[in-house]
């Protein structure tokens, strides 16, 4: 595995080591231990999800204000751009994102620390996610940041004037000025 440092300290890419030949490839795609090893981050993971989208579906920005999760997402198959959002207030880079693209060939998985808000795009026909976090889904907690807020800034791969497919509940999420964030 390899460690890539992104502009936001706390969040990581990691690109694991792949082994192929003519038959295919083999990968960890997760090691306790070499995880813990190279990032730093001793995180216990509780639930694993498995999402399928479609292209120009946007799932985000999401956070839990309470029961807060990190998240280690990564694309089996297709290709998102993938975005997280400092949301601590105290932190010297809140409101500030790191984007990344995540795809089925590159096979680089992301960290999402907690107190950050994730979402992603699909750029391909379609893309299946997966993710781990280290908190369970808590409904009750989530919430949105709006995915165009121009405070935030995120520059979304679409064209112009394009609109995302989203839930209606992302549609109509709150600003970053708006929005409940992390002490």
């Amino acid at each position: 595995m390899r460690l890539i440092d992104t502009e936001i300290a706390d969040v990581k890419i990691i690109e694991p080591t792949v082994y192929g030949d003519a038959r295919g490839f083999f990968f960890e795609s997760y090691n306790e231990r070499r995880f813990t090893e190279l990032t730093g981050i001793a995180a216990t993971f509780v639930q694993d999800n498995h999402s399928k989208s479609v292209r120009g579906v946007l799932r985000g920005l999401h956070y839990q204000i309470l029961q807060p999760q990190g998240k280690l997402v990564r694309v089996v198959a297709g290709e998102v751009f993938d975005v997280v959002v400092d949301l601590r207030r105290t932190s010297p880079t809140f409101g500030r994102h790191v984007c990344a693209t995540l795809s089925e060939e590159n096979r680089r998985m992301l960290w999402v620390p907690s107190g950050f808000a994730h979402g992603f795009l699909v750029t391909s026909a379609s893309a299946e996610f997966l993710y781990k976090t280290t908190d369970y889904y808590a409904p009750q907690h989530e919430r949105s940041l709006r995915w165009n807020d121009p405070q935030v800034n995120v520059p979304w791969p679409l064209a112009a004037g394009e609109m995302p497919q989203l839930k209606a509940a992302d549609a109509n999420a709150r600003l970053l000025a708006d929005a409940e964030t992390f002490a």
